[in-house]
Parts: C-alpha cells; structure tokens; sequence
C-alpha cells in the first residue's frame, strides 16, 4: 500500500489518480527505528494511549519518540469545521468527556514524555470552545509531571477572545496556532476561519507575554509573493516559531496539491525567515507542526 502523509499528519492511501502523479523522491521516509521508540510504542500499545503520531502513522513519528516528544489531541476526534485541506471528520461531536484532563496527564506521565503537544478539534458546538477543558488538561500534565515541557496548538476559538484567555490564564510553555495558508487562500483552504483573526490570536497571546508559533502549508497555488507576505505577517505580529512543509491531499475530495515545492525552496523561505526575527523556523517537505517541537522552548 502506498502512503503519504497530509498537514495535520494523518495517513492517507494513496488514489488509483494520485498515483498517476510522480512523488518527488524526497516524499519518502525510513520507517522509524530506535531503542526510545520501540520503548514509546510499547507502551502506547499496552496501555491503548491515543496520540495522532500513531494514529496517523505520521512520518517524524521515530524521530520524535526518540527525542521524548509525542502529541496528544483532546476534545474528540469530530471537528465542527470542514476545512479544505484536513482528514479529521466532520461532523456532530459528542459530548465534552471532563475526565480527558486526568487521562491525559495520567499518560504522558506513564509515557515519560520530556516534551509534550496538545492539539484539539474545533468545537465551535460549545460556548467555551472547549477552552475549559484545555485549561485543566495543562494543569493536570503540570501537577503530574511538573518538569514536562509542553505546546499548546489552539484553535482560533471563533474570536471569543475569552477563550483565549483561559489558555493565557495558565500560561503554556509555548502556543501554536496555524495560519495554514496565504490570505487569498484562507476562505477556500479554512473555510470557517479568518486570515486576521489568526493573526490576531497570536497577537493577543504575545501581548500577554505567551511565546508563539506558526504553521504554513505550501502547495496550494500560493504564488512565492504571497509565502514572503505571510512570513511578514507573522513578523509583524512578533511570532516567535514557524514552520513551514508540503500540503498532501488526504483525498480526492480534498484540495488538490498544486506544485510539489522542493527542498532548495523551503531552505529558501527559512533563509527570508529568519531575517524577520523569528527565534526558530522549521521548514522543509516532511516539516509538520510538532516537527521538533522540543527545541522551541526557549
């Protein structure tokens, strides 16, 4: 079976049609090897833990384990979004579990994670946004495993700026929130979401002293001006962290990939990058949000 890998780093197969375009060669990956992640994966097997490096088989999955990182998502797996570009499902979610605070600390300390990244679905379905859940589950992970570093990677909480403030209440080592995409992509790529209103989340959280980073997926038909005015953007807002990889179609009833960007062009963008400012920047084919997550603590 052939497989790739889309932003959020779920697994997808492959369509007879997506086959008849040629991978680039530096697509592929070595399957994940290692003492640390034979050790990890053991286990997440034992104790059924949930994090998205195993349920989306995703290709840093070694490298990360290896390193002590592992990403957990809270809140369900049903978005209330259906954004052009992610195979997380869409839909009704259940019911908000008010024990996942507990669970989750409970497994990144059986896990013996040194650096941990929470990630959620939106749900725009309840009036917090699922913030109140997202504020316990940091406390929980502080009070089980106090010297565990951690990464928040936040939703935009449909601007209820409120919501945003009980993340900034409990003061995460680090947030991530992802622009995904260039402004005159963002209704096709989002949907529900706001280019500014992105920009303003991590605004908001840099005025409040909460370090932040950035994600952007290329290959959507963004022009090269574009990609140098998001990276501005994000300056412009005093973003501290971006990352930037290869969008892949999850399936064909996603976005197409519109250019495979190759390597030299990534090192090209990190290279501008860093001439803005930012204290770290990610950027390649394979580079997915949590990719070396640990090494953004500053």
């Amino acid at each position: 079976m052939d497989l790739l890998w889309d932003e959020s780093g779920f697994k997808m197969e492959l369509t007879e049609e997506s086959k008849k375009i040629k991978k680039p060669d530096w697509l592929r990956v070595k399957l994940p090897t290692g003492a640390e992640y034979v050790k990890v994966r053991g286990i997440v097997s034992e104790h059924k833990l949930h994090t998205i490096c195993e349920s989306g088989n995703c290709p840093n999955m070694g490298e990360c384990w290896g390193a002590g990182t592992a990403t957990f998502m809270i809140l369900g797996n049903i978005c209330t979004r259906s954004c052009g570009f992610c195979a997380v499902a869409t839909g009704k979610p259940k019911p908000a579990d008010w024990d996942e605070p507990k669970r989750i600390a409970e497994s990144v300390k059986l896990m013996g994670v040194k650096h941990c990244v929470i990630t959620s679905v939106d749900r725009d379905d309840l009036k917090d946004g699922g913030s109140i859940i997202w504020a316990e589950t940091i406390k929980a992970i502080r009070a089980e495993s106090p010297e565990t570093k951690f990464e928040c990677l936040i939703p935009d909480f449909a601007g209820k700026w409120e919501n945003l403030q009980r993340i900034i209440d409990v003061q995460p080592d680090i947030v991530s929130h992802n622009i995904e995409t260039v402004r005159r992509l963002t209704a096709q790529v989002r949907i529900q979401a706001k280019y500014e209103r992105s920009m303003e989340v991590l605004k908001r959280l840099d005025e409040a002293n909460v370090k932040t980073k950035s994600g952007l997926m290329l290959g959507l038909g963004e022009t090269e001006d574009e990609i140098y005015e998001t990276i501005n953007d994000l300056s412009a807002v005093k973003c501290d962290v971006l990352t930037m990889g290869q969008y892949l179609q999850p399936t064909p009833k996603h976005l197409p990939v519109e250019r495979f960007v190759p390597p030299t062009d990534f090192e090209k963008y990190k290279d501008y990058a860093l001439t803005k400012g930012f204290r770290f920047v990610e950027s390649g084919p394979l580079v997915r949000s949590s990719y070396h997550a640990e090494k953004h603590i500053f």
